[in-house]
């Protein structure tokens, strides 16, 4: 059931390069929840790299020195553990073909590619879970844009929105603490 699975999908910052699956069943999953992810007006505004290998090395300390050392080496380095980082983009260019297609709509389409945004890196993230891969997601953009599409070779117009380092998890999380959801979920009848 997808509530299980959303149950199980947690940050893992403990990662490694040993995973319990097959590289092309990561790949097949990260490609099919970006297939599958909703966006409005059909959009298909979002698109994922997936960085493996020594890239996944050379990302990871791409980030570091992007901050000119100002990050924490041993979390930069955590997520360099891992064996992969999917990169969430966002391509500009749909965004704003469709502000001059619909400009009743014009101002809405930025927020609709951030929703869809989010939902495919839930989706992504949870699929990974099911996997049995652990994964987190992270926000070093936008110090990080420029250097990363010069590394990726990746258009001008997409805009990185999310970085996800996954791998074997080493550690679980601890238990989420019980939270009153009545605070966060109001029922009108």
């Amino acid at each position: 059931m997808i509530l299980d699975s959303l149950k199980d999908r947690r940050s893992y910052y403990q990662i490694n390069k040993d995973i319990p699956t097959d590289e092309q069943a990561v790949i097949n999953a990260i490609t099919r929840a970006t297939e599958l992810v909703p966006h409005a007006f059909n959009a298909k505004s979002n698109v994922t790299y997936v960085v493996l290998g020594k890239k996944q090395d050379q990302l990871w300390d791409l980030i570091y020195d992007a901050f000119g050392g100002k990050v924490d080496r041993a979390k930069i380095n955590s997520f360099k553990a891992g064996y992969g980082t999917v990169l969430y983009f966002v391509n500009k260019d749909v965004v704003s073909g469709l502000q001059e297609q619909f400009p009743l709509y014009s101002d809405n389409f930025p927020l609709w590619a951030n929703q869809s945004a989010g939902m495919l890196q839930l989706s992504v993230w949870t699929a990974l879970r099911e996997l049995g891969i652990g994964a987190s997601l992270q926000h070093y953009n936008p110090v990080i844009n420029e250097a990363v599409a010069k590394f990726l070779n990746v258009p001008e117009n997409y805009v990185l929105n999310a970085q996800m380092p996954f791998g074997g998890i080493v550690t679980e999380p601890e238990e989420k603490p019980a939270e009153d959801m009545s605070i966060r979920v109001k029922v009108v009848r």
